[in-house]
């Protein structure tokens, strides 16, 4: 190590007392973290490219500075969804200062994986006070059956009003509406359950109405259109 002139010629002061970093909370303990094993949590950020034409979410699921569990889910950018399938292979096994600085192919998911860093370093994670933790395989939860991702697709015009395309519940095929031509409720598809019954042997055509469902005063309305074609 090389010292300067000005340092080497300066008097020596004791340090005084040293009481380590602030704790921080971490699944249910408070943590003096030092080293990276010293971090875990399960946490979930967003992150944007530069053009912010694409956004990723990343939730991670970090034991002792490891990550066991990644779930990438990405928006807007069909580039993006190769990236996602790289990088849900690579950050699993690494440790969270090894994820932040490896190329995860796409801007999005790199910058998730630093507004990750940040929470998960500075203990704001999502199971700061969750004594444990949460399992692998957490994360899927935030999936729900058929394990797709929430979307929430919805276009609009000044000139003929907006359409509902997709739904937390599912693929919109119908739109509702009352005698003044206003959205009332929509029909939907799980996508999820129908290609799971699907798989397990079911008619496509049944399995599909298996699959529909309504929401809002679907049953009053005067006309039903498709968003997509009418």
């Amino acid at each position: 190590m090389l010292y300067s002139n000005e340092v080497i010629n300066m008097c020596p002061i004791k340090k005084g007392a040293y009481h380590g970093p602030a704790p921080i909370p971490e699944e249910g303990k408070w943590v003096q973290a030092k080293e990276i094993e010293d971090i875990s949590g399960l946490t979930h950020g967003v992150g944007w490219c530069a053009p912010q034409q694409g956004a990723c979410k990343l939730t991670l699921n970090v034991k002792q500075g490891i990550i066991e569990e990644a779930l990438v889910e990405t928006l807007g950018c069909t580039g993006m969804t190769h990236s996602a399938a790289m990088a849900s292979e690579i950050l699993p096994g690494k440790t969270i200062l090894e994820a932040l600085n490896t190329d995860l192919v796409c801007d999005a998911i790199n910058v998730a994986m630093r507004e990750l860093f940040l929470q998960i370093v500075y203990g704001r994670t999502q199971t700061a006070f969750s004594e444990g933790g949460l399992p692998i395989g957490a994360s899927l939860e935030d999936l729900g059956k058929g394990l797709r991702s929430q979307i929430g697709t919805m276009f609009g015009t000044k000139l003929k009003g907006c359409r509902y395309l997709e739904m937390a519940e599912g693929y919109v095929t119908r739109v509702a509406l009352n005698a003044e031509n206003e959205i009332i409720g929509y029909e939907f598809v799980h996508l999820g359950k129908m290609m799971d019954a699907i798989k397990a042997g079911t008619d496509a055509n049944k399995a599909l109405e298996n699959a529909k469902g309504t929401y809002g005063c679907w049953a009053d309305g005067v006309t039903f259109i498709d968003p997509r074609k009418e």
